[in-house]
């Protein structure tokens, strides 16, 4: 396709040659190059690697998954410790009983992570893309299910390129199955936080589920198939936007992997049984081109060539490099975690240290400790485990009733965030003389909410007085701690109360 018409060219590009003719006929002199502005996706193979860091990222692994597959079957006083029930529009974490009205602590969650993310990267670069992130996770377990029925590097090479045969289909199909089921108990246990676990299971055994518990285990076991099956690196390079503003948050002292070239360069091969002089006499540097740092790669970069925006932070590289230079008797750390500065500088531990404690650094720190502080004290400390809320009956906004009072009708709901049954009476103030209809007391259940409908009244003298319009008053939940004794004040909600004209 011609990049300045957007249509294919009449003919292919023709290349003079250079003496030797390369077509069918003796004494050709050019040579036909078909040049393609779209290039196929090239599969990548990583091979397996051992050592410090793939010790790090296994043992994030089975954190992360023991923590989101086994999470939703710890009970809590006889219920699911973690339940998002969207149903009831309850939310339950651990002792922690939260409504739609505590969204704000989603908020403030999110303001946590971000400013989390923006803190590390600073400091680390991209450690949460190469050892938490679920796609960098779920791409590690399905490698591994990949090698163990079709061999590692080179043998899943070979599989690929040979015909179609018995022994190809039984362990491509092995693999295919293996990650289809993984990818719908992903699916299973998504939808486990926010449908009953257990009931999830017993419906699981008849089919019973509902159409759109179906529709998320098929689309979440699809996405995690998918992503970690075939998309891998490209949904890294292509799809998730934290490669492209990465750099925004990465200066001269963030620590990244690094290759240190004035170590390294220039590189080519070596006997094992090289002296240091022949070495020196040849002009090469500990690099020995091995090129096993890019062949662990989960995106196939060559780190070699410096940071590029697909180095996920993994540090793959950093084992099979440490593992070569063992094998040649050099030092390790030909690529490592460093610093530009540090490199450049050749700076010690301690200065990269101290470098650490920058100014963007000190910031992020300081409104990250705020934002934690303020969502923890909130929420264990400032937040009411009883919440009221007040409609008022859009039928009846105001009526005449007997004696001339006029009387307002609501709805109240009185939401229970603790794990204990609570008795509660309702009263109401900020008019002379209003009162309630009718006396309104209540048992809520342990997380429960409850309406109930009341009317205020107010007399005719006041209603001339105060005049025709809205007026404020203020609806109070009592605690009843004994029948008949009113205990202390629970919650408390504005509204208004309506005159007619």
């Amino acid at each position: 396709m011609s990049a300045e018409t957007g249509t294919a060219p009449s003919k292919p590009p023709v290349k003079p040659n250079s003496g030797k003719g390369t077509g069918k006929g003796k004494g050709s002199d050019t040579v036909i190059e078909i040049i393609s502005l779209y290039e196929a996706q090239k599969k990548i193979y990583p091979r397996s690697v051992s050592g410090l860091f793939a010790r790090w990222r296994w043992g994030l692994v089975w954190f992360t998954q023991l923590l989101f597959y086994g999470l939703p079957w710890l009970q809590w006083n006889g219920r699911q410790a973690v339940l998002f029930d969207l149903a009831s529009r309850r939310f339950y974490i651990g002792g922690l009983v939260l409504y739609p009205q505590d969204f704000i602590y989603l908020t403030g969650l999110l303001l946590v992570s971000a400013y989390a993310l923006f803190l590390f990267t600073a400091v680390a670069g991209r450690l949460w893309c190469g050892f938490a992130c679920p796609q960098t996770v779920y791409t590690e377990i399905f490698m591994w299910i990949e090698r163990q029925f079709e061999g590692d590097r080179q043998a899943r090479i070979k599989l690929d390129a040979a015909p179609w045969s018995a022994n190809k289909l039984l362990r491509k199909g092995a693999t295919q199955l293996s990650w289809i089921t993984l990818g719908l108990w992903t699916g299973f246990s998504f939808v486990g936080y926010f449908t009953p676990i257990k009931q999830l299971w017993a419906e699981a055994f008849t089919l019973g589920f509902g159409p759109w518990e179906w529709f998320w285990v098929l689309f979440y076991g699809f996405a995690t198939y998918g992503n970690a099956g075939f998309l891998r690196e490209q949904v890294c390079k292509y799809m998730c936007p934290y490669a492209r503003f990465q750099s925004a948050m990465f200066d001269k002292d963030t620590l990244i992997i690094s290759y240190d070239a004035e170590r390294g360069e220039p590189r080519g091969s070596r006997s094992k049984k090289a002296s240091v002089e022949e070495i020196k006499l040849a002009g090469l540097g500990s690099c020995i081109d091995c090129t096993l740092c890019v062949q662990v790669c989960p995106t196939g970069i060559d780190i070699r060539k410096g940071l590029q925006y697909e180095c996920i932070g993994c540090a793959a590289c950093i084992d099979v490099c440490d593992g070569v230079m063992d094998k040649m008797d050099y030092p390790r750390g030909l690529i490592r975690y460093d610093t530009e500065n540090g490199l450049s500088q050749h700076l010690t531990p301690t200065q990269k240290l101290r470098r650490v404690f920058r100014p963007r650094v000190v910031i992020y720190s300081v409104v990250l400790l705020l934002l934690c502080g303020a969502l923890l004290g909130s929420l264990l400390f400032l937040r009411s485990p009883v919440k009221l809320d007040v409609v008022r009956d859009r039928g009846v906004m105001a009526r005449l009733v007997e004696d001339g009072f006029i009387e307002n009708l609501y709805r109240l709901q009185v939401m229970n965030a603790t794990e204990m049954p609570q008795q509660f009476s309702v009263s109401v103030s900020g008019m002379d003389g209003v009162a309630l209809a009718r006396p309104v007391a209540m048992t809520v259940e342990s997380a429960e909410a409850r309406w109930v409908s009341v009317a205020v009244r107010i007399p005719p003298e006041v209603a001339a007085k105060a005049g025709a319009g809205a007026h404020p008053i203020q609806f109070q939940l009592n605690r009843v701690q004994q029948p008949g004794q009113v205990g202390p004040q629970a919650a408390a909600e504005k509204s208004t109360f309506v005159v007619p004209r």
